[in-house]
């Protein structure tokens, strides 16, 4: 690489890197979620905007120059996203919360997918198919981005409203936790079948037993192993160095997976949930440590780089976003409302419980990335896709800020559970 070229690319990740923190810090400001001015940053200096301005041929050029550099800052954000977000789990499940969980999950996350999956068939078209993409698989990703809902995402809305210790919070990333887990391994079976028009049934059995087999053992066993190896007198790694040991656990994963031919964004979930130890002790300030430079620098890259992709002009489909944001916004919320009332529920609880798991945020963008950039899907179906996370991210934001600022109970208080009361002037400690 000369000189130029590494002045070119330092340049165009100053720009996405600076206006992604700015934009997202406005955003923040506005009380909207931060992957929000993250996103647009990467749209504004896209095609959509400056890349159409005449003096700015030249960053276009450049841009698409430096394409693989670019794409290797991307995936890493997204690895580093997704192991952080993988990281997190193991603090979310209480025993008490159980029931409602498993009914939210089930009903709540079940019904969309089993539709997307029934009204597959008849919804997907040509214009969602991309180079790659087959019938098999285009019907899975419809089906997973009508159901999905976001972690981190959600996460990041809860702290910043400083709801995340409370029942409310705990009850949707069990929810989130569990639907994602599901889905990604869904979304291992769309992309491992993307290319195969005739899918063989030897290709597909293993391509079956390893994505299962990798995801049971990664939930199971593995953990168990990687915690003996953490705490091991011979492991001088993490002991010297537990930032390199813990990435070093995170880029393993995704070298096993892929000689298995397994997604790696699906790996590396799976390698935060592994190398964190119990009650995040073990690895917490080397887990703090990546988290601050992730979210400072690769993880905002990340999200701009995805706006960068999107073209408002040439790849944007107007019936198609909104009949999708619409219909998935409509089932969402009406199957998390069924299954709120099996839960023991009622009035507002459900619409609060609806619209904030209706938020796609962050494993939306993901799934639109990984199906784009596996040849699943089109640029319009990807477009409509990554708006149709920010649309609900941003509803999901707006609305539980409204309910906060009028004084309501995100869940009805209970005897049992005093956190869920809404911060008050009469009762202050409930934040």
């Amino acid at each position: 690489m000369s000189n130029s070229d590494l002045t070119s690319i330092l340049f165009i990740l100053l720009l996405l890197v600076g206006l992604s923190q700015l934009l997202g810090h406005l955003f923040v400001r506005l009380r909207q979620p931060k992957v929000v001015g993250e996103i647009l940053a990467g749209i504004v200096l896209g095609p959509s905007l400056v890349g159409r301005l005449p003096f700015a041929s030249g960053l276009s050029q450049t841009t698409t120059h430096q394409a693989g550099i670019l794409n290797f800052v991307y995936w890493l954000g997204l690895l580093l996203l997704m192991f952080l977000s993988g990281a997190e789990t193991r603090q979310l499940f209480t025993r008490e919360e159980r029931r409602e969980v498993g009914w939210l999950t089930i009903v709540g996350t079940g019904i969309p997918f089993v539709l997307g999956l029934a009204f597959g068939p008849r919804l997907v078209s040509p214009a969602l198919a991309g180079p790659n993409g087959n019938h098999v698989s285009l019907i899975i990703i419809l089906a997973v981005g009508a159901a999905v809902t976001s972690v981190p995402v959600v996460s990041k809305i809860f702290a910043d409203l400083k709801i995340l210790h409370t029942r409310f919070a705990r009850l949707v990333l069990g929810v989130a936790v569990l639907e994602d887990i599901v889905l990604w391994l869904a979304l291992a079976l769309a992309t491992a079948m993307a290319g195969k028009n005739v899918l063989s049934s030897r290709q597909m059995s293993f391509h079956l037993v390893a994505t299962i087999g990798f995801f049971a053992l990664g939930l199971t066993i593995i953990p168990r192993i990687v915690k003996r190896i953490n705490k091991a007198r011979f492991n001088v790694l993490a002991k010297q160095s537990p930032v390199a040991y813990t990435i070093a656990v995170l880029f393993a994963y995704c070298v096993v997976a892929g000689a298995l031919g397994v997604s790696l964004v699906f790996a590396a979930f799976l390698a935060g949930f592994a190398v964190v130890h119990e009650k995040r002790r073990l690895f917490s300030e080397a887990l703090d440590a990546i988290s601050k430079v992730s979210f400072a620098f690769f993880i905002p890259a990340y999200f701009a780089i995805v706006g960068l992709k999107l073209d408002l002009i040439r790849g944007f489909s107007l019936w198609m976003t909104v009949a999708f944001i619409v219909g998935t916004c409509v089932v969402k919320i009406l199957s998390v409302s069924l299954a709120g009332r099996f839960a023991g529920f009622r009035g507002l609880d459900l619409l609060n419980l609806a619209i904030t798991t209706n938020a796609r945020g962050g494993p939306g963008i993901v799934l639109a990335s990984v199906a784009f950039d596996a040849g699943i899907i089109s640029p319009k179906f990807y477009t409509t896709l990554v708006l149709a996370a920010i649309v609900t991210s941003q509803v999901a934001g707006a609305w539980l800020d409204y309910v906060l600022r009028r004084g309501w109970s995100l869940l009805t208080p209970s005897d049992a559970v005093q956190s869920d009361m809404v911060p008050t002037e009469e009762s202050p400690s409930a934040a």
